[in-house]
């Protein structure tokens, strides 16, 4: 479904500034895969992320998507095939717009706003109905009005509305409070299993990355520096993924936002 081969960035090349973001690394998904990644700052996480995405061109490697290749297809086009959510609850949706109209637009509907249906109305009033927070009841009210944790969770199903074929989660529940982002990734795990979609999650927290999906990577200075699944994850603990930090870089683990998840 995904591969990345050899996939290097370096910023600011030839500068002061010079930063190797991620250097050769090589990926391989498959369909109905939901991978937990973590790592420290400065890791590469969201790098990764940018490069699957389109946000810029790798330096050398490949990055092909369901048989076709698309390292040097644009962002926008990429964007069709590839949904994507942010730490930031605001940067998924259209604030002044009204969550109907958020929808529609998600889902392609009908050509302008003013031609949604109702069949439209009556097929987006099911799906938000299913976030039970009471949203398809507010369908009309400008999605500014919604709290972090709500636009987060509709941003998510906007994101889900026609199906990805493959979804990208960065530390989509950071910026929330932590009982709205246990709502959160409820709602990210049944929607990712229900339609056996493949998806790629950064998280801070190594708890969340044990518990949630089939497989968890780690990152360190760019590169992928363990990657776990199957019966062996099944038993692995916080303090286990520790430990494989420090045999795979040589020191603890000093990042305090991990370690305080």
């Amino acid at each position: 479904m995904l591969t990345l081969s050899h996939i290097s960035k370096t910023f600011n090349p030839g500068t002061v500034n010079e930063k190797t973001a991620i250097e050769d690394l090589s990926l391989h998904l498959d369909r109905g895969e939901f991978v937990t990644i973590i790592g420290a700052n400065g890791a590469g996480k969201s790098t990764l992320f940018n490069a699957i995405a389109g946000s810029f061109y790798a330096d050398t490697g490949s990055i092909v998507l369901d048989g076709q290749d698309i390292t040097f297809l644009p962002e926008y086009k990429r964007a069709r095939e590839i949904g994507r959510l942010f730490q930031d609850p605001m940067r998924g949706s259209a604030p002044g717009m009204t969550i109907e109209e958020n929808m529609a637009l998600a889902a392609g509907s009908g050509g302008w706003l003013s031609h949604i249906t109702k069949e439209d109305k009556a097929r987006f009033r099911d799906r938000l109905a299913l976030l039970n927070m009471g949203l398809e009841d507010r369908m009309r009210q400008p999605v500014g009005l919604l709290s972090g944790g709500q636009r987060q969770a509709l941003t998510l199903m906007m994101a889900t509305m026609v199906e990805p074929k493959l979804l990208l989660l960065d530390e989509h529940t950071a910026a929330l409070d932590p009982a709205t982002a246990d709502k959160v990734l409820e709602l990210t795990e049944k929607i990712v299993r229900e339609g056996n979609l493949t998806c790629l999650m950064i998280t801070h927290n190594m708890s969340s990355a044990l518990a949630l999906g089939t497989r968890t990577l780690m990152m360190d200075a760019g590169h992928i520096i363990y990657d776990v699944g199957g019966p062996e994850r099944e038993g692995l603990t916080v303090e286990d993924l520790l430990e494989r930090f420090k045999a795979g870089v040589g020191k603890a683990l000093d990042n305090d936002r991990m370690l305080l998840s």
